[in-house]
């Protein structure tokens, strides 16, 4: 890493995938990543030993001090903060309520980097709910943090294209590199004093709520354009599943069937073809062609491998 006298004393607050790019940018710009702020380590796998966030992982290769509270509200731990005498924070996905009194600290406040247009889809849900709601285009904002949930300042916003084959994980993925630039920038019209802060429009304010796993049972009298969606917007987690003998079974790719209108008498869930290209699936309207999926206890397939070894003839998925 470089230092100029244009870099900055930066803090960093993430812990997901999502906030990697940004941190691997500032490491490799001229301003100084002084500390990082993640969540505590979790357990995670199935011995469920306690494992570094992916934050974390690049904050140590790069022998960054990190730091891990429960809560950001204790005079002790902002104390810590102040000491590091950061002029910039800059937040992505960190997970934690940063108060007033964390706002204030740094020169330049508080940026944070969130997957949506805002203030179109606040909250911890951006990305899938997007893709769920059939949005055409989403994108990145950088605001100035503000006490409220995601009501800050619009610094800078950059739109991204949604397309009907997106995922959660390639739009997360296209997201995260695309936050990545667009904080440096904002960064560097901060520092020459041109940024131009824009309120945001509470009228059109509209929350990404967390998604349950339950939310993930497809309906199969819904819309094959509705399932595909959501089967799209929960690809990788939580995952949209249907019944099958009693047990989920996820549905991880699909597509819906260009096709005339479907007979009125046929039950939703019920199986119209199968084939190596994708087993058919009747819905409330249209049919819903399902292209890979997972059985429990086994690793996602796609629809060819689960053939050789299974079949759906008959069958009415959801019952």
């Amino acid at each position: 890493m470089t230092e100029n006298s244009n870099g900055l004393r930066v803090l960093y607050a993430g812990t997901p995938e999502f906030a990697v790019p940004a941190l691997q940018a500032l490491i490799e710009s001229p301003h100084q990543v002084v500390a990082v702020y993640t969540q505590p380590d979790r357990p995670s796998g199935r011995g469920r030993k306690l494992s570094y966030g992916a934050v974390k992982q690049l904050a140590v290769e790069h022998q960054i001090p990190v730091e891990q509270p429960e809560s950001l509200k204790m005079e002790a731990v902002q104390q810590t903060l102040r000491n590091y005498q950061p002029d910039i924070m800059v937040v992505a996905a960190y997970g934690l309520i940063l108060p007033q009194s964390v706002l204030d600290i740094p020169r330049y406040g508080c940026l944070n980097i969130h997957a949506s247009l805002l203030p179109r889809w606040r909250g911890a849900a951006p990305i899938q709910r997007a893709i769920q709601a059939g949005d055409r285009e989403t994108g990145i904002t950088i605001m100035q943090m503000a006490a409220g949930l995601d009501t800050g300042d619009i610094l800078l916003q950059s739109g991204c294209p949604v397309s009907d084959r997106d995922t959660g994980q390639t739009l997360h993925d296209k997201l995260a590199q695309q936050g990545a630039r667009d904080v440096l920038r904002v960064i560097e019209q901060l520092q020459l004093g041109e940024s131009q802060p824009e309120r945001q429009d509470e009228l059109l304010a509209v929350y990404a709520h967390k998604i349950s796993k339950a939310e993930g049972k497809i309906d199969w009298s819904k819309p094959a354009i509705e399932i595909d969606r959501m089967i799209r917007a929960f690809n990788p987690r939580p995952s949209a599943f249907t019944e099958y003998h009693g047990k989920p079974m996820k549905i991880h790719r699909s597509h819906v069937k260009k096709t005339s209108a479907m007979r009125k008498d046929i039950m939703p869930g019920s199986i119209l073809h199968e084939s190596v290209e994708g087993i058919e699936v009747a819905t409330g309207d249209g049919i819903l062609v399902i292209t890979g999926l997972q059985m429990p206890g086994k690793k996602a397939m796609q629809v060819a491998d689960f053939l050789n070894g299974h079949s759906l003839s008959s069958v009415v998925l959801g019952r």
